[in-house]
């Protein structure tokens, strides 16, 4: 069963995998594939900040609307 996480409108379904006891999770409702990962839920929640901010500044850089 995964979580749901938000931020600055994007929203990204988590799981935790215990075999390699590592939290993952990848944006939702985008075609691009950006996923992160963490050890901890804090690095969790900072891995999915940087997996929104550099996806708005890659979609940024190509002129598409992210």
């Amino acid at each position: 069963m995964g979580s749901l996480m938000r931020w600055k409108g994007y929203s990204a379904r988590v799981e935790y995998d215990d075999e390699d006891r590592i939290f993952f999770g990848r944006l939702a409702g985008i075609r691009d594939g950006v996923g992160f990962h963490a050890y901890t839920v804090q690095g969790l929640r900072a891995a999915f900040r940087e997996a929104v901010e550099d996806y708005r500044g890659m979609c940024e850089k190509i002129g598409k609307v992210g």
